[in-house]
């Protein structure tokens, strides 16, 4: 970690799931910069979409994860604080006790803690002005399903649903690896790079469900690629909200409030008192 931390490394932390399968829904991981290190704390930024920073209460316990070349390692941990400063929110989280390697076959599991991805649809995208009747649609389906206002509330859950697309090409799946401030990782297998690659844009399709009743639409342009050991494709993306300025704050708030649920359940399972 102290090697991380000098080179200016990220540590990526996931809320601690606090219910059974399906129940919570998938675990959606921060990629957060370190900023200070200590015997007994780690500083790490508050995660945030878009520049907005998203509240993580002291008490909540987290699953911690780095990456340092080829190796990947997990551990768990909990916010001690947070502290408000000029330079905005800092967590301070406790010095995990145990630090486990992840094997190669479970890159997001180790003995005591596994994280389930996010699944995410993928498009690339032929016209990004296409987005906005389907950002638009995908709004106010999401919106209305949360609101119970939606005559197809019975088939949430149902990936066959039938979706408005912009102008795409043929689609290819992918996990969510990681979010960030202002973009997301994504990792896609092999036999799908070709697609992955052709246009600079995607249009994407995140599954938060039964947290969020209706996978998230968000435009995406590709900034960075690269093939690991496994020779898959890990995709980094930064959003896009030119074509549609008003979906940005919808799915900032989207996040925000799986983030806040998340917190909220651990609490009444008593993991940590609210």
């Amino acid at each position: 970690m102290q090697r991380l931390y000098e080179r200016g490394g990220a540590l990526e932390i996931s809320v601690r799931p606090a219910g059974a399968e399906p129940e919570h829904g998938a675990d959606v991981v921060w990629r957060v910069r370190m900023l200070q290190l200590s015997d007994d704390a780690i500083v790490v930024e508050q995660p945030a979409v878009f520049g907005e920073g998203v509240d993580v209460r002291p008490g909540v316990e987290l699953i911690g994860a780095m990456t340092i070349g080829q190796n990947r390692w997990m551990f768990h941990t909990r916010v001690l604080a947070a502290k408000h400063g000029s330079d905005g929110v800092r967590l301070v989280l406790k010095m995990p006790d145990r630090v486990e390697r992840c094997t190669r076959r479970g890159f997001f599991r180790i003995s005591t803690a596994e994280l389930r991805l996010p699944a995410v649809q993928c498009w690339p995208l032929n016209d990004p002005l296409s987005v906005i009747a389907a950002e638009t649609a995908n709004r106010i389906r999401i919106t209305d399903l949360m609101e119970g206002s939606a005559d197809g509330a019975a088939t949430q859950g149902d990936a066959s649903t039938n979706i408005l697309l912009p102008d795409v090409g043929p689609a290819f799946s992918a996990r969510l690896l990681n979010l960030s401030g202002g973009g997301l990782g994504l990792l896609v297998n092999h036999e799908d790079i070709q697609t992955a690659t052709a246009r600079p844009y995607l249009w994407i399709r995140m599954d938060l469900r039964p947290l969020i009743p209706e996978p998230v639409a968000v435009t995406a342009r590709v900034a960075h690629t690269h093939i690991d050991s496994t020779q898959s494709l890990y995709l980094g993306l930064a959003f896009d909200f030119a074509a549609n300025p008003g979906h940005r704050q919808f799915v900032a708030d989207l996040f925000g409030a799986y983030l806040q649920e998340l917190q909220r359940r651990q609490s009444r399972l008593g993991l940590w008192a609210a």
